[in-house]
């Protein structure tokens, strides 16, 4: 048997099954690898934590502490006694493990308020936006403590649950070893490293009038309760089940190896829907596809229609990547068609804007072109290259209607461009060329601008998801490096500017823009599919 189970917080945001996985002595390393782009991200913030503790130390000086990378043993003696000498500010610290409680874990800043202390994280992500609303409550950088803290009336708090859950457990870390503040508050400082906003971990804002500290004590109770079966080789109280955070997991395959032979049902219906079927006697992808379509109403189902949770059942037994949904296929088209796809780098920023323009001759050369900017993010380099698309973008639509020629533009998954362009708008405000939000918005919400992705939710049943780069195959396209995505975009980014202090590979840059000329290429690619006839040829729903 194992010694006693100690979690750190991310546990209270990881799948149930991942947190058995991970204290089971039975099992060996992860089968898998982590996701490129989730070990990016990772170093990413680790990178973002050194320039925030650099930039606190040189402000706060001699009330600042660091503590030493090491062994976790005499870390843990290092901030303690640093504790207990009441220094100010503590940098990476490393709590006493809570035995009994099960806990274990580190805290970027310490900050002393009254004869205590209260946690507060470096993040690599917003935690606040513009506008009125629910102000933030926030101190400045140089003053990092609850005391400063005022209502922002120019921000409003952005919804990070997690941080609020990692808060809590660095709350209950110092209260068991004696150095928690009375006042239960946790700060977190963003992306922009510009304030700390200031959580109170005992208000009710949580679904069901919760505290952040009540829900984080109900779902760390249930993970421990996870890993200690796991570790005494109880009965698991964890099993196997696809959800969105299986993607990028490195003991997915071992799962999707288990989910495969037992034709669970959450391969085709995910989350809470496949709890649901579950309970309701439908365990399997077989059972679920012999349900009468007429008896689909009786399904426990939320996330995804009940008869489309049958048709899916009937096209993942089939094999089938798509089904129709309709008879007939329809996409807006337009004389003059402009394909937009947007890279972005987290959330520091969108630096290239690339588009494929095709249609009617308005004495344009037709084809892609780059809108980019390979200063690194974030910089005001960035207006310039948004600047540039939106004065392009306009003189196309302009040319047009000055021919008489109707106009549309394409996306898939407008969330991303929308985001962007709204941003980058209100960024840039008053800058040359940048547009208004309001003729942003304007356009964005006119019938000019379609959203590939919301066609292909509405007419395609898709088994294996509705990304671009699983749909595109189907039309026929493929892209012409081996390793295109999201995720892998990012890494390229960095090495095309240099982040991190290396010299930028230009190589990197010719990448990138063959990966974003693919991008909107598939776009066009699908939308001509989808209207020639050929798609017809996917099977039709009813049919199955």
């Amino acid at each position: 048997m194992k010694d006693k189970v100690l979690l750190d917080a991310g546990v209270v945001t990881r799948c149930r099954r991942r947190v058995h996985l991970e204290n089971d002595p039975a099992q060996d390393e992860p089968p898998a690898q982590l996701d490129l782009g989730i070990e990016q991200r990772i170093a990413d913030a680790a990178e973002h934590r050194r320039y925030v503790a650099k930039l606190l130390h040189n402000t706060l000086g001699k009330d600042w502490a660091e503590i030493p990378r090491g062994v976790t043993a005499s870390r843990e003696e290092l901030t303690l006694a640093a504790m207990r000498a009441g220094t100010p500010y503590i940098s990476s610290a490393q709590l006493p493990a809570d035995v009994p409680g099960g806990r274990r874990g580190s805290v970027d800043l310490l900050v002393r308020c009254g004869d205590g202390y209260v946690p507060v994280l470096v993040v690599r992500h917003k935690i606040t936006d513009p506008g009125n609303g629910a102000r933030a409550r926030v101190s400045p950088i140089d003053r990092p403590v609850p005391e400063a803290a005022r209502n922002d009336p120019a921000r409003k708090v952005r919804a990070q649950p997690r941080d609020q859950l990692r808060l809590a457990h660095a709350v209950r870390l110092l209260q068991a070893c004696g150095m928690g503040a009375a006042t239960r508050v946790g700060g977190v400082i963003g992306v922009e490293a510009d304030a700390v906003l200031w959580h109170d971990l005992d208000v009710p804002n949580w679904p069901g009038g919760r505290t952040a500290l009540a829900e984080y004590e109900a779902r760390f109770a249930d993970r421990l309760a996870v890993a200690t079966a796991a570790a005494t080789g109880a009965e698991p109280l964890a099993l196997p089940s696809r959800i969105t955070e299986c993607k990028g997991c490195p003991w997915w395959p071992s799962c999707e190896s288990q989910l495969r032979e037992n034709r669970d049902v959450s391969l085709v219906v995910r989350g809470e829907d496949a709890v649901a079927l579950r309970d309701v006697g439908v365990s399997t992808v077989d059972e679920l596809a012999a349900m009468p379509l007429a008896e689909a109403e009786s399904l426990p189902l939320t996330g995804v229609r009940n008869t489309d949770a049958i048709l899916l059942a009937k096209a993942w037994l089939q094999n089938l990547p798509l089904v129709r949904r309709v008879r007939d296929l329809a996409v807006p088209r337009a004389d003059v068609e402009v394909d937009v796809d947007m890279e972005s780098y987290a959330d520091a920023g969108a630096y290239l804007w690339g588009c494929w323009l095709s249609g009617a001759d308005i004495d344009e050369e037709p084809g892609y072109r780059a809108f980019v900017s390979w200063e690194p993010l974030p910089s005001d380099d960035e207006a310039l290259s948004f600047a540039e698309f939106w004065t392009w973008f306009g003189s196309v639509r302009r040319r047009a209607y000055e021919r008489g020629l109707s106009f549309r533009a394409y996306c898939y998954n407008e969330l991303a461009e929308n985001r962007w362009m709204l941003a980058s708008a209100e960024r840039f405000a008053g800058k040359p060329g940048v547009p208004s939000v309001a003729e942003v918005r304007e356009f964005i919400n006119s019938a000019e601008w379609v959203d590939l992705f919301a066609l292909v939710r509405e007419q395609f049943l898709c088994p294996n998801g509705k990304g671009l780069k699983v749909i595109a195959p189907s039309a026929g396209f493929g892209w012409r490096d081996a390793e295109a995505s999201g995720e892998n975009s990012m890494r390229w980014y960095r090495d095309a500017v240099g982040l991190g202090g290396g010299e930028p590979e230009l190589s990197q840059r010719d990448r990138i823009l063959r990966y974003n000329e693919d991008d909107v290429r598939a776009t066009w690619t699908i939308r001509g599919w989808m209207t020639s006839g050929a798609a017809n040829e996917i099977p039709y729903a009813a049919d199955l």
